[in-house]
């Protein structure tokens, strides 16, 4: 079967920063992979390349069997036009550290842009899903609200209800609660462990390890632009065997040690 997400080899530089190195992974529908590693590993720029918010610079990036951000021809990659990359992009949903609403709109009203000015969908259907995503990220009694009558976490589950609204067939979250105080992280936690049991392919930048333990199918640990270990939650967060991974997990699961 097709993965949703395959990455060959890819490979990233910002001037003379080496940010991935030849990075390989796949992963499958209804799965949920969990990057974890330091700031800097290059976790979050490998997330923007899978919908080309960052071009690579070496490899292959498909999602669902089609190339992302380029077309083929004999050995060559040639990039796509911006109009084309954005046909790709409205299959992957994405949820950023800032929340990213639109200030003047209400809840309800950023859920149905996109819907409405993409894809063109008639509008009273995509008001009917923006209230029901609202429901289902449970501010079904906020859709009247704009985003500074809404607390952080409230805010970062309505941009969830948001990118949920143009129904893609990959979610990528980048740290999603790091910008959060830390009693609203769990309401959007708890958004996303729901949204894995539902089967939603999803592909999450976090430091949560408690979460990457529960929800993952699979843990990938990343330093310095490599892939340091892979596998099971148990496995990788449980019992790591690389020594680069353990010393990560100690200072990240006991922070006062």
């Amino acid at each position: 079967m097709t993965p949703v997400v395959s990455a060959q080899k890819i490979r990233k530089s910002f001037g003379s920063v080496d940010v991935l190195k030849g990075i390989d992974l796949e992963v499958h529908e209804r799965e949920v992979l969990c990057l974890i590693g330091p700031s800097g590993s290059g976790k979050s720029t490998l997330l923007r390349c899978i919908n080309h918010l960052e071009k690579i610079d070496a490899g292959r990036l498909y999602v669902d069997g089609v190339l992302v951000g380029y077309k083929e021809r004999g050995d060559k990659l040639h990039e796509l036009r911006e109009k084309e990359v954005a046909l790709q992009r409205k299959d992957i949903g994405m949820v950023f550290q800032r929340f990213n609403l639109f200030p003047h709109m209400t809840a309800l009203e950023n859920v149905m842009e996109a819907p409405i000015q993409v894809r063109r969908e008639p509008k009273a259907q995509v008001r009917q899903r923006a209230h029901e995503l609202l429901e289902r990220v449970g501010l079904a009694d906020k859709a009247k609200n704009y985003p500074a009558q809404l607390s952080g976490g409230q805010q970062q589950r309505v941009a969830i209800a948001r990118a949920l609204a143009m129904q893609p067939k990959l979610m990528l979250f980048d740290e999603p609660t790091s910008a959060l105080d830390p009693e609203l992280v769990g309401d959007v936690l708890g958004v996303m462990k729901q949204l894995a049991k539902d089967g939603m392919t999803m592909v999450v930048v976090t430091h949560e390890m408690q979460f990457a333990r529960e929800v993952a199918d699979k843990v990938l640990f990343m330093d310095g632009g490599v892939v340091v270990e892979e596998g099971p939650p148990d496995q990788v967060i449980g019992s790591p065997r690389e020594e680069r991974t353990k010393e990560f997990l100690a200072r990240v699961l006991n922070p006062n040690a």
